[in-house]
């Protein structure tokens, strides 16, 4: 596997957890995530968040509401919901396992 597939891996593996954090902080437009996800380097195009979106929503992870805009028609707002806090909360605890798995394999020597 190349680098950039292993990347490419670990990215695809933590846009769920990723996407829900940021909406975790609030209404969100899809704009914001996107621009936040670049800002970290997680690439995302709408191609890969709405999907990501729609499935969250069907889960009953996360709710939206249509909002008037200055600029141009109604955008969507998305916010967590109760399931979606839950849902998130368990992910980070997995992630946290996780990191401190792989952390104590890079720190052991032999």
């Amino acid at each position: 596997m190349s680098t950039n597939n292993f990347k490419t891996q670990i990215r695809k593996g933590l846009i769920e957890f990723c996407v829900l954090q940021i909406i975790s902080r609030g209404e969100v437009y899809t704009t914001d995530i996107i621009l936040e996800l670049q800002k970290s380097k997680i690439i995302v195009v709408e191609g890969t968040l709405y999907p990501l979106l729609n499935r969250l929503k069907s889960s009953n992870y996360v709710n939206y509401s249509w909002q008037e805009s200055k600029q141009g028609p109604p955008r969507k707002y998305y916010v967590l919901t109760k399931e979606g806090v839950d849902h998130l909360k368990e992910l980070h605890l997995s992630w946290i396992e996780v990191d401190k798995a792989v952390k104590k394999i890079i720190n052991t020597k032999k």
